[in-house]
Parts: C-alpha cells; structure tokens; sequence
C-alpha cells in the first residue's frame, strides 16, 4: 500500500502487533436469517413488489418468500442509484431493522447487499473504514503473526477477530491472549529502547564496616536492594542504570549512603530536588558514613565542606551550575520525577567521559504496582522497597464538618504532648470553583486558637526556611502539598488534608507518609463535604503504597504514577497494570 506510512502516522502506529491490536469494534453478519423477529436487524431474501416515489422519498414494497410476508420500506436519501437498483420484480438480500406498525412489517433505509454469508468487520478509528481494512488485509496475516513470536493460540485469536468465519470466532475469544500480545507488544518496544554503554570504571568499595556500624538493623529488602545495586557497580562493560522505588519511610536513604561507601575511593554525587532534603540527607550522611569519607554540601548561596576534594557531594540543582564540579563514577537522583529529564540528562552528561558514562541510580518515593515495575525494567532496572524498618501505626480516618469538634480535641491533645500538627489546605487563596476554605481564609482561626502556627505554600520563597523553623519550635503547619514528598518532621502526628476527594490517592499516602516517621501512635483525617466516598474509605484500609498505587490506577482508569519519561505509552486498553503481573512476567520471558 502506497499510503501505508500516512495511514501508521495518523493511527500512531509504530509495530504490527499495534496494528493487528486494533481489533474491530463491531461486526455485520451478512448470514440470512432463520427466524424473523421484531425489533431486530436481519438479513432477508426479498423481491420488489411495488415501487412509489413520495415527494422525493421511495416506498418499497417487499415479498419475503422465506417467511410468505410482504415487508414495506421508506428510503429518504433518494438517489438516481436507487432508483435503478429497486425496480419492480428484482431481486436482492435486503438487511436492516424489522419494525412492525399497524400489524405491518417495516424496515426503514433497507439496505440491498452484494454478497452474504459473511461476518464483515467494522473499525472504529480516525482513518477511513475502507483504508483500515486495507491495512489489515495487507499486513496482518498468519505468516507476520508468526514472525512477531506470538503463538498458534494467540495467532488464532487474532485472525479470528479480523477475519471471523463464524460467530464463535468474535464470541468465544479469551480476553487474556488479548492481554498477553499487548504486554509481549508493549515490551518488545521498549527493549528496542535501552540503550547502554560502558561504565567509567567498577566500583568494588567494601560496605561491611558502614553496615555492621549502623544503630539499626537493615531490612531484608533494604539489603537485596544494597545487594542489586552492588552487582551493578562491580560492572565496568555496562553504566548501571537503576530506579529504586521504595514506599514512604523504606529507608531509601541508607540504600543512598550504601552506595556512596560502594564507590569509595572514587566519587560519587547526590542531587535533591530542594535544600531541605539537601541538608537532610547530608545530615544524615556525616551521621552514618565511615569517618575517612570527606562530604560536601553545594547549595544556592550555601556550602558546607569543600566540594573539590570531597569524596560523596550532596547538592541541589546548584550542582549543575558548578563548572569546577569534580568528575564522578557514580551519579544519584533523589526524588527523581521532581527533576526534568532535561536536568537528570545533564547531570549525567557532566560526568561522562567520551563513551563511558557513570554509573546511574535513581530513587523515587512514588510507588508503583509490581507489574508496571516488570514493564519498566525493559528500559531501566527496577528495584522495589515495599516493607519499612518499623510498622506505622497510623489511624485513617474521612471526616466532615460534623466531626470538626472532636478533630480539634485530638489536636490539642497531640499539642499538649509535644507533638506537631500538619493541616493541608487545597489552595492558597479563595477560589468559586472549590468548595473548601483557602489557606488564607482558614490561618485567622488556627492563629487565634494556638500560638506556635507556621504558614507556606509552592510559591513562598521562604518556605524551606518556615519548614525548619517549623520542624524545631512548631506546633502547627498550615500548608498546601508543598510538603507532599521527603520531608522528615520527628514529632509530626497528625494531618488534616482539607478536600482530600480531590487528590490522588499517591499523592494523599505522600502526605500521610511525613507523619509517624518515629513510629509515634498517629492520626490521618481526610476532610471531606462528601464522607461517602468509596476511594476515599478504600485508602483508609491500607498503609502499604504499593497497593494504594493499584488503587489509584482502578479508580483513575490507569492513570500516569510517574513522569513522561517513564510512565510514556503506558495506556492500555485490555490489560491491567494493577493486576496482571502473571501475564506481564510470561509475556517478559518471552521476549527474553
């Protein structure tokens, strides 16, 4: 077909599997019909009994000599065409919906039929009918189906739906075959996508002194992660490139710190996306990481150490303005999808030496379900966190202005025992469109009830300032979900997040993750105009992120859980990331 490229650009097609995945939206079965039943379509053997034109419309009167009834029919866009194919005493197969009125047959804009007998397929799409079942005709055949590397049962399944012979062809098909060829599609493209090069050298440092000195012990998971992540720096032939997602309070930063006492003697950079998180992980480095380690600290207007001779460089985005920053074998992201891919690109590029490039980890707190993971380490490793150091003891409760009483008791209950209290609004100020006081409008009343309240928001250039400030000598926070990821506030132990409906449940686990970080007892209220809400009462059940993120993708339709970069063609249409991993991990075989 000449026009094939045209045709694969407009339907955004890029392999045959995405083609022969287009299946029919409905089919016309052309077979006569046995039995004649009002109010259904049939197909029937007729002749042209009587003839009259109407004002421009043509009153056909049918004899059907399978059924020994005459069937009337009113054709309204009349052509000369029409005119010459109804003539009186020819014959056709007529097809449409039967009607009856007055104890008489019916059957509007009958349509004559050249041939019968057969199940035509109709495609719903933004090309032409005609030229989609071109493009089908001519690529999507046994032998191509083959060659893909499907098998007899999936080959089957497909011709079946584009080339039915009998109704049991559309009727019996199992959706799972349907499931597995878009898994075995999606991840045959993605393969095609990595693309990996040598590393700038191995990385052998010895973890057993940082380790075994640690006041805690690691969690199983932590050290299969530590474990993956070794295997991948001793590599020199292949650059690791690995996303470490782990729920709120996995203790991802000791995965982090593990990995700079890996690369030692040689260096290695962090980069968060804020100051705070900054400080935090740079605190918790000069805690933890072997005396002979040298550390820096490069931020906006702020450094700690001297980032030249240090051996683990912590920083924010300043990092990438430095042009005196020294070369590292190994490179890590923290909150990675807080970062463009334009700027984690760049840190990368820094660091690189001709063909070689370093050594690449990212973390994310975002989690995602385990068969999106599988997908996703066609591209980039996936390394999860699922389990924390300590179980949270967290009540989660939907509450609404009837319970607003008793909310405010436990918070000066939680105050009164020196702990602090988090109160997300929805905005910052007044808006018609929704239905919930703003930041401004709701600081009045928290001021005048309590001292010690602490206000910020997105667009406060104070705000890592007012969240230290807060985190020593706080005793309320008023914000919006600025504090959403990464934060750590020790004595936090209860959040209010005001229209908690309108968040996603990702986003609602990140907040409720800043509290309880110590194990305190502590307390969620997801305030609510609407209490009986399923997704809200759905995530009061669960603590475990990676099940939230199964929920987020039913109630959201598979909606994005990470960045463009990631998350990219990852719309499908029958399978379902939240529960199909057994199909996702054959279809991964498979392609291996």
């Amino acid at each position: 077909m000449k026009e094939a490229k045209a045709l694969f650009q407009k339907l955004k097609i890029v392999s045959l599997l995405d083609l022969a995945l287009l299946i029919p939206s409905s089919y016309n079965n052309t077979s006569l019909s046995s039995t004649l039943k009002v109010g259904e379509k049939h197909t029937l053997e007729a002749r042209v009994d009587e003839v009259s034109d109407i004002k421009g419309k043509l009153r056909i009167t049918f004899w059907l000599p399978k059924f020994n009834k005459r069937l009337s029919s009113m054709l309204f866009r009349v052509t000369p065409y029409h005119k010459q194919l109804f003539t009186l005493g020819s014959k056709h197969y007529i097809q449409g919906k039967v009607e009856e009125y007055n104890g008489y047959l019916q059957m509007n804009q009958a349509k004559s039929l050249k041939r019968i007998g057969q199940i035509i397929p109709k495609y719903s799409t933004v090309v032409k009918e005609s030229s989609m079942r071109s493009l089908i005709e001519c690529y999507v055949n046994e032998k191509r189906l083959y060659d893909e590397g499907l098998n007899a049962l999936e080959v089957k399944t497909l011709l079946g739906l584009h080339y039915p012979q009998n109704s049991s062809d559309i009727e019996a098909y199992d959706v799972e075959v349907l499931k597995f060829v878009e898994a075995f599609n999606h991840m045959k493209k993605l393969q095609g996508k990595r693309e990996d090069f040598p590393a700038i050298e191995a990385l052998n440092g010895n973890i057993d002194a940082f380790v075994n000195a640690l006041p805690f012990t690691l969690t199983k998971e932590q050290n299969f992660v530590i474990e993956e992540v070794q295997a991948d720096l001793k590599r020199c032939d292949k650059a690791s490139k690995r996303l470490i997602i782990g729920d709120v309070g996995s203790g991802k930063t000791m995965v982090i710190l593990a990995s700079a006492v890996m690369a030692y003697p040689s260096k290695s950079i962090l980069m968060a996306p804020t100051s705070l998180l900054a400080i935090q992980l740079y605190e918790e480095a000069t805690k933890h990481l072997p005396k002979e380690m040298n550390i820096a600290l490069v931020m906006q207007g702020k450094n700690e150490g001297d980032y030249l001779t240090a051996d683990f460089i912590i920083g924010t985005h300043a990092i990438l303005f430095k042009e005196d920053m020294p070369k590292a074998s190994l490179v890590m992201v923290d909150e990675q999808h807080r970062f463009g891919t334009k700027q984690r690109a760049l840190l990368e590029a820094m660091m690189a030496s001709e063909e070689k490039k370093p050594h690449y980890l990212q973390f994310s707190a975002t989690p995602i379900p385990r068969t999106q993971a599988m997908m996703q380490s066609e591209l980039i490793d996936v390394s999860l966190i699922t389990s924390t150091p300590f179980e949270k003891e967290i009540t989660t409760r939907v509450v609404g202005k009837e319970d607003f009483a008793n909310m405010l008791e436990a918070i000066k209950d939680e105050i009164a025992q020196e702990h602090q209290v988090l109160i997300v609004y929805p905005l910052v100020e007044q808006s018609k469109e929704i239905p919930y006081q703003s930041l401004d409008e709701g600081r009045g009343f928290w001021e005048k009830k309590f001292n010690n309240v602490y206000v910020t928001h997105g667009k406060d250039k104070k705000k890592e300032q007012v969240l230290q400030e807060f985190r020593d000598k706080g005793d309320i926070l008023l914000a919006t979900t600025v504090v959403e990821v990464g934060i750590s506030l020790p004595r936090l132990t209860l959040i209010v997040i005001v229209g908690a409906e309108r968040l996603g449940l990702a986003t609602l686990h990140q907040l409720r993750g800043r509290v309880g970080r110590l194990g305190l007892k502590s307390w969620c209220y997801l305030f609510t105009n609407n209490k009986k809400n399923h997704r809200l009462e759905s995530f009061t059940r669960t603590m475990s992120g990676f099940e939230i993120a199964k929920l987020d993708l039913k109630f959201r339709n598979s909606g994005d859980i990470l960045d463009g970069t990631i998350q990219s063609g990852m719309q499908f249409k029958w399978l379902d990331l939240a529960e199909d991993d057994h199909i996702v991990s054959v279809a991964k075989r498979r392609v291996q």
